[in-house]
């Protein structure tokens, strides 16, 4: 848990902003940066999440495991800059085929399911 803390204050140091600043910028209340900070409370999953959702220049590996891993950063950095996909519908003829399942991906990077 020490080793979170360290990159919590690394990337506080990095983006500039005091405790306050942070928790207002990721959206939790002021105790639980502070919590965590003092190491009094391991960060929760939804913690780690608001922060790599607010920050996306931040891996994920590296918030969660401290690897340095710059495939990560250039792969997110790929996919932001890649050309938005068509909205065209194509028909497709399913009379011999059978449905597994259908994505839908929303603009706020989720996703959800339907499987037959």
């Amino acid at each position: 848990m020490e080793e979170f803390t360290n990159r919590l204050l690394k990337i506080l140091e990095s983006k500039n902003l005091s405790a306050s600043q942070f928790a207002e910028k990721i959206g939790v209340q002021r105790s639980s940066v502070s919590h965590v900070l003092s190491k009094r409370n391991k960060p929760s999953l939804d913690f780690i999440i608001k922060i790599s959702k607010t920050f996306e220049d931040i891996s994920l590996d590296w918030l969660i495991n401290g690897h340095d891993n710059h495939n990560s950063t250039e792969i997110r950095k790929e996919i932001s800059s890649s050309p938005p996909i068509s909205k065209e519908i194509k028909k497709v003829d399913l009379t011999e085929k059978e449905l597994e399942k259908i994505v839908f991906f929303y603009t706020d990077k989720t996703y959800k399911i339907f499987k037959n």
